[in-house]
């Protein structure tokens, strides 16, 4: 690893790295910021200790790109769905294609799929109707889920209860919502992806005073990269694109809240990780 382009790009200030191995559970590696520069963005992970990483798969294209990158680097695994912005296009052509997609080794969760009703980019109807086809498809490939919601947490809980007997395992991956939404999750034996909105004093800081109510067994944590920059980074980054090396930042502050240290709660969210996901231990 040479110095120049992996080192230099973060600020002495940015440049964590992890007491424990991590797992980032969502980085969207596949977008077009990550283009000019992944193999760096790979390689100051590692410097990192994020030895994981999970690209999400938010539609056909973005899966299939992340099965390829999978393919070509190690450590590297992709979630396949639809996310609930693009549901509206759900027909039996995208299901065959997804179908086929979790057949490969690479390929570790149904998702991101589940429901959005911040924007409604799709009709509520159109997100419910790819949703219940996408538990489905867990159900046949026997795959675990990777679960967006966003201000639909009463329906995500109804829907989930009536499938909860067929499916395996999910996790609501990047939540943000309240203690009452979060104890329904658990109820349902779900696990909990934290993202450094935790961060984030106007808009996460509620997830403060609850983030103690997550049992760690059931905890995995994630960047959402290039999204949700951690708003209280000791310095600043140019470009403020988000990426998988910062993600022991957002371990520290979880890990403050959780009363537990660092490490204690790299090490567990990293073996949850790896059960959930159904991983090798040694990657």
């Amino acid at each position: 690893m040479t110095t120049s382009a992996v080192d230099s790009f973060l600020p002495e200030a940015l440049q964590f790295r992890s007491g424990a191995p991590l797992v980032d559970i969502g980085a969207n590696l596949t977008h077009e910021s990550f283009q000019r520069d992944l193999v760096d963005v790979i390689a100051r992970a590692k410097a990192a200790n994020v030895t994981t990483l999970i690209v999400t798969g938010t539609d056909i294209e973005h899966a299939e790109l992340a099965v390829k990158m999978a393919q070509q680097v190690p450590g590297i695994y992709a979630t396949a769905g639809v996310h609930p912005h693009d549901a509206s296009g759900w027909n039996s052509d995208v299901a065959n294609q997804l179908k086929a997609l979790h057949q490969q080794p690479e390929v570790v969760a149904v998702g991101e799929c589940g429901l959005d009703f911040n924007r409604n980019f799709s009709t509520p109807a159109e997100q419910e109707r790819a949703f219940e086809a996408q538990l489905a498809l867990a159900i046949e490939s026997g795959l675990p889920l990777f679960l967006h919601e966003r201000d639909a947490g009463q329906r995500m809980r109804e829907i989930l209860h009536s499938w909860r007997d067929d499916i395996s395992e999910a996790v609501i991956h990047c939540f943000t919502a309240d203690r009452e939404t979060l104890h329904g999750y658990l109820d349902l034996d779900l696990h909990i992806g934290l993202t450094g909105w935790i961060c984030d004093e106007r808009r996460g800081h509620h997830l403060r005073s609850i983030v103690k109510d997550i049992p760690l067994e059931r905890l995995m944590v994630e960047t959402d990269c290039p999204y949700l920059l951690p708003r209280n980074l000791p310095a600043k980054l140019k470009g403020r694109r988000h990426e998988p090396a910062l993600l022991p930042w957002i371990v520290r502050e979880i890990a403050q809240w959780h009363n537990v240290t660092e490490t204690e709660l790299g090490a567990v969210t990293t073996r949850t990780a790896q059960r959930f996901f159904r991983l090798d231990a040694e990657t």
